[in-house]
């Protein structure tokens, strides 16, 4: 039996160590986790930006001109995308599903100041002939249904000087009176411009629509309120306000 030697004791030669694997430096991985992070951030806020050019945005209600449908303080997603969204710094628009329609409730830029929101119901698509009789709305000779309509002041009728932009689109009798001397509850019947819509407030007697400055352009629209994800009533002046003043009922409440 060949002879194996005895242990090494600790004289002599030692055995060569293995090489350790150098340590990564500190900075280096701090340097390497920030990157990450910045990568990651970049790309939430670029789709951030597409949703809400493209798709989705929120809007807040500051008046209450669509009581009882909308109330101040009421927080809505908008779908931007069933009418096509404006691509960002010039005048084309995304092809969109549909046209709006007559009854739906619409976000567009104020025609008077395009920096402002507002936000009404479609009573006149293009072709269209519009008119009010004794505050009820008539569309092509024919009375609608307006079960959302809110009357606050339903016995003052009055006139505006406001409301002569309507004799350039008046599709009446020359003779008859509504023609120069259009009130709110009486005017019309207007013709709908292609190209264009007529628009109301639900809260029929405190709301500045197309009976006051005219039609909307299509290019102006932005698109269609879809739900309410949050409300609160500014009104109210309870201690705890941003719980007790939360409308609870309205979270989530789809618009029609």
């Amino acid at each position: 039996m060949p002879d194996l030697g005895a242990p090494w004791t600790g004289s002599g030669a030692a055995p060569t160590p293995v090489a350790s694997r150098p340590t990564e430096p500190r900075q280096s991985k701090l340097s390497r986790w920030f990157d990450s992070w910045m990568r990651s951030l970049g790309m939430a806020f670029v789709l951030f930006v597409i949703i809400k050019t493209f798709l989705v945005e929120a809007f807040q209600i500051p008046s209450g001109s669509m009581e009882r449908t909308l109330l101040v303080g009421d927080f809505l997603f908008v779908n931007k995308a069933v009418y096509g969204a404006q691509i960002p710094g010039t005048t084309a628009r995304v092809p969109g599903f549909e046209s709006p329609r007559r009854g739906e409730v619409v976000v567009f830029a104020f025609p008077r100041n395009p920096e402002q929101n507002y936000v009404k119901r479609v009573i006149g698509v293009p072709g269209d002939t519009v008119e009010m009789r004794g505050g009820r709305v008539r569309v092509n000779g024919r009375s609608i249904a307006e079960p959302y309509v809110q009357r606050v002041d339903p016995t003052r009728d009055v006139a505006d000087p406001e409301f002569g932009w309507q004799r350039r689109y008046y599709a009446g009798a020359p003779d008859d009176p509504l023609r120069q001397h259009p009130t709110r509850d009486n005017w019309g019947p207007l013709a709908v411009p292609d190209g264009k819509y007529f628009v109301l407030g639900d809260n029929r007697d405190n709301s500045s629509d197309s009976r006051y400055w005219g039609f909307v352009d299509a290019a102006a629209v932005k698109g269609r309120p879809w739900v309410v994800y949050f409300s609160y009533d500014r009104e109210a002046h309870d201690a705890l306000p941003w719980l007790t003043d939360i409308r609870w009922q309205r979270l989530g409440s789809v618009i029609h």
